[in-house]
């Protein structure tokens, strides 16, 4: 590693922390309905969609009506990106005259870009037409980001009430998250992606001809402004099949840290927010610390496994599949990124990360998108955890666990053990049964642990609510499309619906003032527990199924051993 690759390390993480205060002070503003320096300049337009939404505004809704809510307002987005696919060759904005998608490419789209996870089995700029890129695809990214958002509100204002019954309005939530965060953010980062090269254009695909006398078509089309909210809503998905290790899509260095920032900041932010909204700040501290603990070993580990001399090949680095435009280190920032903040988007290719950090990649996704997370559903994710600290803890001392002032019961526990068991099983079934078919076998492009690791990788990424793909895998088939649309449906309602029950429940109880008995978690010792827990409840239920993958696969590399 070169002096300049360490200094991008250390201004990744110096922008990154700079920006987070301002950030969440701005988002918790905005959620307490209080003034911006956007409100002269939107205030106007949210009230204009509360009126002709028929939306009561001032009227809040209990956690079940919030789910409800949640749950109709989803079903809509699905349905219509669903119809977009089957009906788009009918449709205008279609150019290259592309054909209705498959009805089970159809289902797996639309339930991916549903539920934030974005996983595409599809070549974008060879499947969907401009129409459906921009009114299904980037309408969803900031829906379904902004949904997200929503449910983490909803815990904040649950654990800061006293003897509430409401914990807001679903739709002012999501109108406000859309109107005041993730368009304004998005259109600034797309201002300076178009600067940088990106197309942003309804042009059809152009055919030139190459240096060598062969003709190439070019794909074209509006991608800077989905970009912007793919990475920023922690969506992931690509305009382009390369995703952003295609040249149209991330052109310059500066597009590359940026696009790198965008997958992280909107998570990191939220922490604060959170700090701000629940009245506890230094516990929000201790949560971004403990997310950006698991960050830099991630990264570390990713590190030593690509600069690790390779027995096999006879290598050191490992350049085969990285993106050898911006260098190994940005290729691995960005994967160890994406897969801790649900994000999904790569700019290399992961089946060509070294065996050790393909599972870390792995490992990343298995903790639960918590470590910044996806938008939203990332932190809320951490705060189960954080309940599960406390409530262990508490067994230990022999006291009833409280958090943030409110005691931990039996429904709350019911309710985060769910959060983390479900998705956990979607993964580890959804992969056994793939390893047991001829449907899920004869999509393999490697046999072997690599091969294991190519489908764990792909349930894990839908039951993670990821997208990020390991390639190799033919998945636009039936079986991996409508199985991984599955886990992705099943994985975020338990992500969702947990959750807003905790929020109901804590809104209902009062906080307790703190006392001698009080187990505080602001400290380094509730840093500690709550790593220790999430190691152990989190990610040791996917050691098993590490083992037989890329640890076995790091191991025959070691020893000069292919297969």
């Amino acid at each position: 590693m070169s002096t300049f690759d360490w200094l991008q390390i250390f201004l990744f993480i110096t922008v990154l922390v700079a920006l987070t205060p301002p950030l969440g002070m701005f988002m918790a503003r905005v959620y307490e309905g209080k003034r911006t320096w956007l409100t002269p300049a939107l205030g106007w337009f949210e009230r204009i969609t509360y009126r002709l939404s028929c939306i009561q505004s001032k009227q809040e809704m209990s956690w079940k009506e919030y789910s409800r809510a949640w749950l109709w307002f989803n079903l809509l987005g699905f349905l219509i990106v669903f119809l977009l696919q089957s009906f788009q060759s009918a449709l205008p904005l279609n150019p290259q005259k592309l054909p209705n998608t498959s009805w089970h490419l159809a289902f797996n789209t639309a339930a991916s870009f549903m539920t934030n996870t974005n996983w595409q089995s599809y070549a974008g700029e060879t499947t969907l037409s401009y129409l459906t890129q921009m009114l299904g695809l980037t309408v969803q990214n900031f829906v379904s980001a902004a949904s997200g958002l929503a449910v983490f509100v909803a815990l904040a204002r649950g654990l800061a009430r006293s003897t509430a019954s409401t914990i807001g309005n679903f739709w002012v939530d999501l109108v406000r998250s859309v109107l005041y965060i993730l368009l304004p953010l998005s259109l600034i980062l797309a201002i300076f992606l178009v600067g940088q090269g990106v197309v942003q254009t309804f042009t059809p695909y152009h055919t030139v001809k190459t240096l060598e006398g062969v003709e190439q078509v070019i794909p074209l089309g509006p991608a800077a402004s989905q970009i912007a909210i793919k990475q920023l809503g922690t969506n992931g998905g690509g305009f382009f099949n390369a995703n952003s290790a295609h040249p149209l899509e991330n052109p310059t260095p500066i597009s590359n840290f940026l696009e790198m920032l965008a997958i992280l900041l909107i998570g990191a932010t939220q922490v604060y927010a959170f700090g701000i909204l629940s009245k506890c700040r230094r516990h929000a501290w201790v949560l971004f610390s403990v997310m950006l603990f698991f960050w830099g070993v991630g990264l570390g580990a990713s590190l030593l496994g690509e600069y690790t001399h390779n027995a096999t090949m006879g290598i050191t680095p490992l350049l085969e599949g990285k993106e050898a435009r911006f260098g190994v280190v940005n290729s691995l920032i960005w994967s160890n990124s994406t897969t801790d903040a649900s994000n999904g988007s790569v700019n290399a290719m992961h089946s060509s990360l070294s065996p050790l950090v393909g599972g870390i990649a792995l490992f990343n996704m298995h903790l639960g998108e918590i470590v910044f997370g996806g938008v939203g559903v990332g932190l809320t994710g951490m705060i189960v955890f954080a309940i599960l600290t406390v409530f262990l803890s508490g067994l230990m001392v022999g006291r009833t666990p409280e958090y943030l002032g409110k005691k931990v019961e039996a429904w709350e526990m019911k309710m985060a053990i769910i959060a983390v068991l479900v998705p956990s099983i979607c993964m580890l079934v959804g992969t056994g049964i793939a390893c047991v078919l001829p449907a899920g076998l004869s999509s393999l492009a490697n046999k072997g642990p690599h091969g294991f690791s190519e489908m764990l990788y792909a349930f894990t990424s839908a039951g993670a609510n990821n997208g990020s793909a390991f390639a190799g895998l033919s998945a636009n088939t039936p079986f991996y499309n409508v199985s991984l649309g599955i886990i992705m449906l099943l994985s975020r309602a338990a992500a969702i619906f947990p959750i807003l029950a905790i929020a109901g429940s804590m809104a209902a109880k009062k906080i307790t003032p703190p006392s001698v008995g009080t187990f505080s978690t602001d400290t380094l010792v509730f840093a500690i527990l709550l790593i220790a827990v999430i190691v152990i409840v989190g990610a040791l239920n996917f050691f098993p199924a590490l083992t037989l993958g890329p640890i076995v696969e790091h191991m025959l590399m070691m020893a000069g051993r292919s297969f």
